[in-house]
């Protein structure tokens, strides 16, 4: 299968960066884009995020090869349900979510004769909206494909394609095994990050301006991860609530052979444990999914 038109169904960050990505790097791939609010439909519509923003999303989907719901998780299913009467009977179903378990299951409940490939991106930025979108957020980032068992080899070859004119290396991934990849280095560094924030700013010894006065490094970022947006956040953590639940019980016992190596003066296994987590951190750079630059490449240090 050709994929020569793509309609994006909702246009914040990720579905902003396919449409301009598309345009950027694959020119021959016209672009359609709907999302539900007007004021995001307009704004697109100023940005270009699309070649066409349609005022309905029957009208963007319907002579489109590939359509991609870029709406949060816990939308899915109400998102495509509006789709079923207007998708061409070939087209193919993705979208960007971050557990592919429950939307692929979503998917298939609302669009049970449609060819349905789950995907996700592994990228994006703690802003959110129309506005944050730009061409380059794939480049060089991976994108996941969750084929179910029954997917046709060539709808698959197809959509691996299409990620890869956008600048992605695409891997294929069961399911249930993305979900738990995920909640290890996703989804419980966001869960973390929420909660140390919020712990700080809800101490009675030390006040707010204090927090955000004196911010470090380490608190500092976790405050950018922590500024993530809060609706697809919530939803990622309700979609994938079996794996998140069983990465955080692993990581509560390893919390508590920490804190009692702190308790009882264990400098041996602190520095074991550092040690090992340093070399973790030279790995991620020697893939090429970090910088590796002072602080991060930020152009003003503290």
């Amino acid at each position: 299968m050709s994929i020569e038109k793509v309609a994006i169904i909702g246009l914040g960050l990720l579905g902003g960066s396919i449409g301009l990505a598309v345009q950027a790097q694959a020119p021959g791939i016209a672009t359609k884009g709907y999302d539900l609010d007007a004021e995001v439909r307009t704004t697109a519509r100023n940005r270009g995020l699309a070649g066409t923003i349609y005022e309905t999303a029957a009208e963007a989907v319907h002579d489109a090869d590939l359509v991609i719901l870029c709406v949060p998780v816990g939308a899915m299913e109400e998102a495509a349900r509006g789709l079923v009467d207007h998708i061409r009977p070939d087209a193919i179903i993705s979208d960007v979510g971050s557990s592919k378990q429950s939307v692929g299951e979503a998917l298939s409940r609302a669009l049970p004769k449609s060819t349905i490939i789950p995907a996700h991106p592994v990228a994006g930025t703690e802003q959110s909206g129309p506005e944050a979108g730009f061409a380059s957020l794939f480049t060089n980032r991976w994108c996941i494909l969750t084929p179910p068992q029954h997917a046709d080899a060539a709808d698959i070859e197809a959509l691996s394609a299409f990620w890869t004119k956008l600048g992605a290396n695409v891997e294929l991934m069961d399911a249930e095994h993305h979900d738990l990849v995920l909640a290890v280095t996703s989804h419980i560094p966001h869960l973390i990050a929420f909660t140390i924030v919020g712990t700080a700013s809800d101490l009675e010894e030390v006040t707010r301006s204090e927090v955000i006065k004196y911010s470090a490094g380490g608190f500092r970022d976790f405050t950018r991860i922590a500024a993530s947006d809060p609706v697809m956040w919530r939803d990622v953590f309700l979609n994938n609530k079996g794996a998140v639940l069983e990465m955080l019980g692993r990581f509560s016992e390893d919390l508590t052979a920490l804190q009692r190596a702190i308790r009882s003066g264990d400098g041996e296994t602190l520095h074991q444990l550092f040690s090992r987590t340093r070399a973790i951190r030279r790995q991620v750079i020697e893939e090429g999914q970090d910088d590796d630059r002072p602080d991060f490449g930020r152009e003003d240090h503290e």
